[in-house]
């Protein structure tokens, strides 16, 4: 079972896509799980170009590289997000933004959203990692009251909007894995039932990242177990927590890497994520898909922290089953 090692773009969208893809290769990843911002991919280019999917694949090429999956969490982040503010005008295109309007944005990042499945069939993946934002967040922490109608009425926001992207994932032999994070409709293991429940949709599943379970404490590989059937794509990213007696689970508005969070990302190799056990689940429900590594790290470089990892995740790939059980041995034939 060969899983590939990739490197999730997002973190370096900063960085021209060919450089990405120099160092990627230098340092002997596999290939790139491709953000569609920066210079790495515009999708609406992708769809309607062919010459410019050329030039994308090309450089792979050029550098020993591979794509399985493109990445489009910002965009998807405004597809049912509310309210729709100024940090969406940070991370989304003029032509998403438009004039600000929160339902435009909200539809023509839906728009934008089906054509990114056109976009991925024109690429040669099969899989779309993001995010579907979501419009009863804000309430989590249920004051003043939310109603079981007014949670629900969260769920009937996304299956209304995320129907049409996923009728279009499918109808392009695409797949799109959300990334069980704070923010999204789906957070932990019982958002992720329920929005399972109310889709029920063969293209949509999960990139699992189990940073995101640490610090809420709940147990990354009994969520592999769970919803074998609906793991899509992995990414490998680790969190810790400082829980101290003063500082929380919510981080306290404080920015990365301060010491008064409770709870910070690190680079895969120095956090709390039983990447082991992870890897041996991974076995046994059948995943062969890439190990992605998503750098997040305010405390390390990002050029220590890549290459680091990509070794790391190599040997919990080499965790293999047997050929045969360890105790067949003890047979004596008879």
């Amino acid at each position: 079972m060969t899983r590939p090692v990739t490197l999730f773009t997002g973190q370096w969208a900063d960085l021209p896509f060919e450089e990405v893809a120099r160092l990627a290769g230098e340092w002997g990843y596999d290939g790139l799980e491709i953000a569609c911002w920066g210079d790495h991919l515009d999708v609406v280019r992708a769809a309607e170009d062919p010459a410019y999917v050329a030039e994308k694949k090309a450089v792979l090429e050029k550098n020993g590289l591979k794509t399985w999956t493109l990445s489009n969490h910002l965009l998807g982040q405004a597809v049912c997000d509310s309210p729709i503010d100024e940090r969406h005008r940070d991370i989304l295109s003029d032509r998403v933004w438009g004039d600000g309007d929160p339902e435009g944005v909200r539809q023509r990042a839906q728009a934008e959203m089906i054509t990114t499945a056109r976009a991925a069939k024109a690429m040669g993946v099969d899989t779309v990692t993001g995010f579907t934002g979501s419009s009863i967040w804000h309430a989590v922490a249920m004051f003043p009251p939310a109603s079981d109608a007014f949670v629900q009425k969260g769920f009937d926001d996304f299956v209304t909007r995320w129907t049409p992207v996923l009728d279009a994932m499918a109808e392009n032999g695409v797949r799109f894995a959300l990334e069980i994070h704070p923010t999204e409709i789906a957070y932990d293991y019982w958002t992720a039932k329920r929005a399972l429940e109310a889709i029920d949709h063969p293209a949509f599943g999960f990139n699992f990242d189990p940073s995101h379970f640490v610090w809420q404490q709940l147990d990354p590989s009994v969520f592999l177990q769970d919803f074998a059937d609906r793991i899509f794509h992995v990414h490998c990213k680790e969190s810790v927590t400082h829980l101290d007696g003063r500082n929380g689970r919510l981080g306290s508005h404080l920015p990365w890497a301060d010491p008064r969070r409770g709870w910070d990302f690190v680079s895969v190799g120095h956090g709390e994520v039983p990447w082991e056990r992870i890897f041996r689940v991974l076995n046994s429900i059948g995943y062969t898909g890439p190990t992605s590594v998503e750098w997040e790290d305010a405390g390390m470089d990002r050029l220590v922290g890549a290459p680091e990892a990509l070794g790391i995740v190599r040997k919990l790939n080499a965790i293999q089953p047997p050929s045969a059980a360890f105790d067949a041995a003890f047979s004596t034939g008879r």
